[in-house]
Parts: structure tokens; sequence; C-alpha cells
């Protein structure tokens, strides 16, 4: 029978709990949605990066279908 605790990437909810704490105390409460916002902002980077698009969303790979 599975436990009944929230699990994240194997860790439970004590753990959770502690990871928040720790960030609280070491970036504060107003530090911490400004680090969400840019760790964010890289996740979306990367992803259009590897997808190919621009800052504007278009395509950035223009001779991929060219032919020879």
């Amino acid at each position: 029978m599975a436990q009944p605790t929230i699990l994240v990437a194997g860790l439970g909810t004590g753990e959770i709990v502690l990871i928040v704490l720790a960030l609280l105390l070491l970036f504060g409460g107003k530090k911490i949605p400004e680090l969400m916002r840019g760790l964010g902002k890289g996740v979306k980077e990367f992803k259009d990066g590897k997808d190919g698009l621009d800052e504007g969303g278009n395509p950035t790979r223009t001779n991929e279908n060219k032919p020879l």
C-alpha cells in the first residue's frame, strides 16, 4: 500500500518543508519571487533555444530544409 505522503522526486513532506524554510532563511521573503522569475525566464530561453526560436518566437534555423 502506498504511503499517504506527498512525493516529489522522492522527497517527503518533511523534507520539502525543511527546504522551503532554508530558502526563506537564506534569501528572505522578498528575494525568492525574483529568483523564481529569473529561473522561469532561464527555462523558457532554454526551451526556445532547443526548439530553434529567437526571443520573438521566430524560427532561427532557416536553411535546414533547403535542397543541396
